[in-house]
């Protein structure tokens, strides 16, 4: 089933593709090509008002040719969201507008679908050309990649999705520091440092696997993992039993940050730019 989801998932990514390519070669005279975007849980009422708005507007564009283009587009947008009565679950594109094809003469276009996945993008512009970068968007986020950012502190988890971040959970950690003093005392104390730091790196790795191991299919739930962090907490996980081997086999980089939190967090994400980007590359050459 999970194939089929994929296989089906693929050809859209595919269309989305062929989509992009035409759209951005596409090309108008004046204003008259529209490019809409609503995110899931948007108001269809509050983008039917605009377009109202809107038409009341261009109805005093001085050129007769481009207020006709203009208004014949915004028509165009009005009468496709009539057949929708809510904006889908994934959000709603819509592209519509008069191009120039390669031998001169005008041509209406009507695009409008759901994407394949939730678009966080709101757009409305009238231009000469469609807007694509959030299409663009929306391929690129393909890969997600979890982080796990450990320090003396406490510990962060959190995932890379294209340009979203975000904080799965942070905990933070007292343990003891080494001090100078002898004799009994000293070897207890070291005892009691050493055992607290074992469930540190304990309690990182079973949350590292209840949020990175996807319940239902057993299976890791990000591309790769970046392990980061000041000090050898880092390298003290990567190297334990109580590291989940399958998230072991996804380790990518192992990163050293000046800080623990959200700024390591942040650091780790610079400092594996460019092992992030060789991974997509090579997926996308497969």
């Amino acid at each position: 089933m999970a194939d089929g989801h994929e296989t089906d998932k693929n050809i859209e990514i595919w269309k989305i593709k062929k989509l992009i390519k035409a759209l951005e070669a596409a090309r108008g005279n004046g204003t008259s090509m529209i490019s809409l975007i609503m995110p899931p849980r948007d108001q269809i009422s509050r983008v039917t008002k605009m377009l109202g708005d809107e038409f009341g507007t261009a109805s005093n564009i001085k050129s007769r040719v481009n207020r006709q283009s203009v208004l014949g587009a915004i028509t165009s947008a009005q009468q496709r969201l009539k057949l929708y009565c809510k904006v889908p679950p994934n959000g709603l594109v819509l592209y519509t507008g008069t191009i120039v094809t390669e031998d001169g003469k005008e041509k209406k276009v009507s695009i409008d679908f759901e994407p394949f996945r939730p678009i966080n993008a709101s757009l409305y512009l009238c231009d000469n050309k469609f807007h694509t970068e959030a299409l663009n968007e929306l391929l690129e986020s393909d890969d997600k990649f979890g982080f796990i950012v450990m320090d003396g502190n406490g510990t962060l988890f959190g995932t890379l999705s294209g340009n979203a971040r975000e904080v799965l959970h942070k905990f933070s950690v007292d343990l003891p520091k080494k001090h100078g003093r002898g004799g009994q005392s000293a070897l207890r104390f070291a005892r009691l440092r050493m055992e607290k730091r074992h469930n540190y790196v304990r309690k990182t790795a079973e949350l590292a696997t209840q949020f990175f191991i996807n319940p239902a299919t057993s299976q890791p739930n990000v591309s790769g993992l970046i392990l980061a962090g000041s000090a050898d907490f880092k390298t003290e996980l990567s190297q334990s039993d109580m590291f989940d081997q399958r998230l072991q086999a996804k380790v990518l980089n192992v990163v050293d940050v000046s800080y623990g939190g959200e700024n390591g967090f942040n650091q780790a994400i610079e400092l594996s730019a460019e092992i992030l980007s060789n991974v997509k590359f090579i997926q996308e050459k497969r």
